[in-house]
């Protein structure tokens, strides 16, 4: 009896170690990436027992049984094994129901209320930014048709607002992933496919294809910035310097501070 409270103390003590050597998650950039981020950390601490749990078990039966050179057939035990049968269910219960409703907030599932094939540009809601992807070998045109504005530069979306992003490839299969806001969706010729999101942290964040495409493949590159609502209403009046200006804007004041200085 002794012996199996300082197996179970131990075990605890490898497991709390185990969850503390975690790294702390960064501020989610969106509501994407927070909802998976957190299903992610959800399955994390609750693998991280069990995994040690079961090494200190193998370890311990190693040890325990080293020298045995006659081993005789385990006893049965049915409330054992009814107590890994009901515990292992409920697991998969709740590993089961985070993933399900994790898949059913609408920034993450890729799935309307009607089919996918019915994904058509301009159902987007009066408050959300409506933009369209279109990909080719190798590039990205980023167009707003409410705005009636077309860019190939970057992608870009104001904070705190939900963004209906319509992609679509005017060529072969391409996939949109911006790996930091949690978003990724196939490029399909003759096709759009919905992305919901909502920006909550200002910045610049890569946005490449996922999907082999052909030699330019590696360079099909670009970026989404995400910036204020002033700012971005400021870009749409101007795409070409807005977002420069107010760049160059905030180099010029910072380095003034900088010069200020004692």
């Amino acid at each position: 009896m002794r012996g199996a409270r300082r197996t179970a103390v131990i075990v605890a003590f490898l497991a709390a170690l185990a969850i503390g050597a975690v790294p702390s998650v960064a501020v989610a950039a969106s509501v994407t990436e927070q909802v998976i981020s957190r299903l992610n950390r959800q399955l994390l601490y609750l693998a991280v027992p069990i995994a040690v749990l079961v090494e200190a078990i193998l370890a311990y039966t190693v040890w325990r049984f080293r020298d045995n050179d006659e081993p005789e057939p385990t006893k049965e035990n049915r409330q054992l094994e009814i107590t890994w049968t009901i515990a292992t269910a409920l697991v998969l219960l709740f590993v089961g129901t985070a993933s399900f409703y994790v898949l059913a907030q609408p920034t993450v599932s890729t799935v309307l209320d009607d089919p996918q094939r019915n994904a058509e540009p301009g159902n987007a809601p009066e408050d959300a930014v409506e933009a369209h992807i279109v990909t080719e070998q190798w590039n990205y045109t980023f167009e707003y048709p409410e705005e009636n504005v077309t860019t190939s530069e970057s992608l870009v979306l104001p904070e705190n607002r939900t963004a209906y992003l319509y992609i679509t490839s005017e060529d072969v299969i391409h996939s949109v992933h911006v790996p930091e806001l949690g978003l990724k969706q196939d490029a399909l010729p003759g096709q759009y496919n919905l992305l919901r999101t909502e920006p909550t942290e200002k910045g610049e964040y890569r946005l490449y294809c996922a999907e082999l495409c052909g030699r330019g493949h590696p360079e099909m590159l670009s970026t989404v910035q995400v910036v204020s609502e002033d700012e971005y209403e400021r870009w749409l009046e101007n795409p070409e310097s807005a977002l420069n200006e107010s760049e160059a804007n905030e180099s010029s004041a910072n380095g003034s501070a900088t010069d200020g200085g004692p």
